[in-house]
């Protein structure tokens, strides 16, 4: 599972030309869902998106979470996080997760991000719709993160 943070003076989503969702400031999380993902990838990786100390202490460090901060958290799925362009230029989704399991997991990492940070602080987008994102970048901060490696046979686990 990948999670691509921003960090945001506030953001909304439009599906058709008309507004959604909207928050304030905080942290908008575009979210992909990988085929092998499980549902401790994504209570994994929301916990650690809610605990990514990415705002500013009083000495202007970012030292920060979302949770102690009380700042809210836009989630939107995009599938194209696992777009493979090694070969050619367009991109392959083969390891992105199939519709079905994408938004079990996807409303998995939304259930935990509200157990959290509180459900008036976490918003959504629409799960395979045409979404208008429109954001205020706060840094700009942007940092990919991604659930634990999957132990193989043979390999140690990170």
């Amino acid at each position: 599972m990948r999670a691509l943070v921003q960090r945001v003076s506030r953001c909304s989503v439009a599906v058709g030309g008309r507004e959604v969702s909207a928050s304030g400031s905080g942290m908008l999380v575009l979210l992909g869902v990988k085929d092998s993902d499980e549902r401790e990838d994504a209570s994994f990786l929301a916990e650690k998106c809610v605990n990514l100390r990415i705002f500013d202490d009083a000495e202007g460090r970012m030292n920060i979470s979302a949770l102690d901060a009380a700042k809210e958290m836009m989630i939107v799925s995009q599938f194209t996080l696992y777009g493979d362009t090694r070969r050619g230029n367009r991109p392959s989704y083969t390891e992105a997760a199939e519709p079905g399991k994408a938004q079990a997991l996807y409303e998995a990492f939304a259930e935990r991000a509200r157990e959290l940070l509180g459900a008036d602080r976490v918003r959504t987008g629409v799960f395979r719709a045409m979404m208008q994102i429109e954001l205020v970048n706060d840094g700009p901060v942007t940092i990919l993160l991604e659930s634990k490696p999957k132990s193989q046979p043979g390999s140690a686990q990170r």
